[in-house]
């Protein structure tokens, strides 16, 4: 664009064109912007008349359907539930990339309910998508719940894209579709406007084909949010700018913490990582190994009663603000639709979560508060902070998760392994990296450490991506080779 060879429109045009070819067949996109291409050219306008807001002037972005837009599409988390829904105003986030200069180009697929309905579930279906496709191999689960925007970015049909977590959802597809996803710090990275989970670890996070094209989106998503706050613990941390942290020569001298206890689920994957590490220790790295996050186990059972009560009380209250134009106004109302809409809502998978939920007091109830302060005690001091200083840590390492399972509509989901959960229940930053192939299929490798360490995590991330250079392309192939 710089040179004029390209422009916004042309380029959002090329995106158009790829969506339209590949799409039947990857089911990542729910829809296209109609306005995309009259956006690109007022952009392409203004950078002649004014040059370029930043980096982000004229990029095409995806947003995962979770994300408010006030425009002519719609944000439905998936749900034929919120057809039609047309929130009264962006989410924060995009509203910041908008100012940016980005080109809200799509709405991308994803589990739905951000894979919060049932326990049965296969990540990347949704009621209004469909199931969604790993580009590496079309009868491989993308993972979820972020998982068109993985898939989307993946087989190049956007430059970069916006996904959620709560626990797992950004870096798990990244790790299954050979991209890099960011979990940011929760509070970095305003909420407001997002459908939730569970204000405790929900937050939204970049998605891209390179460290560096990440970080040139995650700094534009930050700000203060008087509608989150959250944020305003990040006052003192943010940064515009995350691109200044890649440093190629970044693992030079960092102490990183092996945590072996996430491995041992699949020799492909533990071969990957003994290769990762050693690229590491070449690079400079001095690895502590192996260290062991303490009480780890310990937080899974209160964290999954935090998210059931928080995901009541957090759903109602955005369901309130979106007006008396919702097609639903509480999760009471989302379970009775989906009785009467069953053979359109729940054909592979029921909504128990919900139900569990649903059953949930309010937020004053004991049995809540008692496992938020659980979580938050064995998560962070007693846990990922405790280690780290312990051990002088800059990062922990372990395996994002191994090669995508088969898809599978009657039994769901087949999670061999993963690390997401300590970070993810604390609250706290987290990045995964491609770092190898097993059979063709993409297995990363995260870099998670304390609140606020974005800056070193990015810079150890891109360190290790440009020494192993791990990524390949996808080639949309039926099945793996046998």
């Amino acid at each position: 664009m710089k040179s004029g060879e390209l422009s916004a429109e042309s380029i959002t045009r090329l995106y158009i064109d790829r969506i339209k070819e590949l799409n039947g067949r990857l089911k990542a996109i729910l829809e296209i912007n109609p306005e995309a291409l009259a956006i690109a050219r007022n952009l392409d306008r203004e950078r002649k008349e004014k040059g370029p807001r930043g980096r982000l002037h004229g990029i095409p972005i995806v947003l995962k359907d979770n994300l408010d837009t006030h425009d002519k599409m719609t944000t439905t988390a998936g749900s034929l539930a919120l057809e039609g829904s047309i929130p009264v105003r962006d989410a924060y986030v995009v509203a910041r990339l908008r100012e940016a200069g980005a080109v809200i180009l799509a709405k991308a697929n994803l589990s739905e309910w951000a894979n919060f309905r049932s326990d049965n579930s296969s990540s990347g279906w949704s009621g209004r998508g469909g199931q969604c496709r790993n580009p590496y191999a079309l009868d491989r689960n993308p993972c979820g719940s972020s998982s068109g925007s993985a898939v989307a970015v993946s087989a190049n049909l956007c430059a970069v894209a916006v996904g959620t977590e709560t626990n797992g959802s950004i870096v798990c597809p990244s790790n299954a579709n050979g991209v890099v996803g960011i979990k940011p710090t929760v509070g970095l990275v305003s909420r407001s406007g997002i459908i939730p989970i569970a204000h405790t670890q929900d937050t939204a996070g970049p998605m891209a084909r390179t460290v560096s094209d990440a970080a040139i989106l995650l700094g534009p998503m930050t700000g203060l949010d008087s509608l989150d706050s959250a944020t305003a613990d990040s006052s003192s941390h943010r940064q515009s700018d995350y691109a200044q942290f890649l440093d190629p020569a970044g693992l030079k001298g960092a102490r990183i913490g092996i945590a072996r206890d996430f491995l041992g689920f699949h020799p492909g994957v533990d071969r990957l990582m003994e290769e990762s590490l050693a690229a590491m220790k070449a690079q400079g790295a001095v690895l502590v190994d192996p260290i062991e996050i303490p009480e780890r186990r310990a937080i899974n059972g209160p964290s999954f009663q935090v998210l059931l009560y928080e995901f009541k009380a957090d759903l109602n209250a955005y369901l309130a603000k979106l007006g008396p134009q919702a097609p639903v106004r509480s999760l009471e109302e989302i379970i009775r639709f989906n009785e009467k809409n069953r053979d359109r809502e729940m054909p592979y998978f029921g909504q128990d979560l919900f139900i569990k939920a649903q059953e949930k007091g309010p937020l004053t109830t004991k049995e809540y508060l008692d496992s938020v302060e659980k979580c938050r005690v064995l998560s962070r001091e007693k846990g990922i902070d405790q280690v780290m200083n312990e051990k002088q840590l800059d990062a922990i390492v372990g395996p994002t998760g191994g090669p995508a399972w088969l898809i599978d509509l009657v039994n769901g989901d087949s999670f061999g392994g993963g690390s997401s959960s300590p970070a993810a229940i604390a609250g706290y930053p987290n990045i995964s990296v491609p770092m190898g192939n097993v059979r063709g299929l993409p297995v990363g490798i995260s870099f998670f450490g304390r609140a606020w360490s974005e800056p070193v995590l990015i810079k150890l991330a891109y360190s290790f991506e440009q020494a192993t250079k791990a990524r390949r392309v996808p080639g949309l192939q039926t099945t793996v080779a046998v």
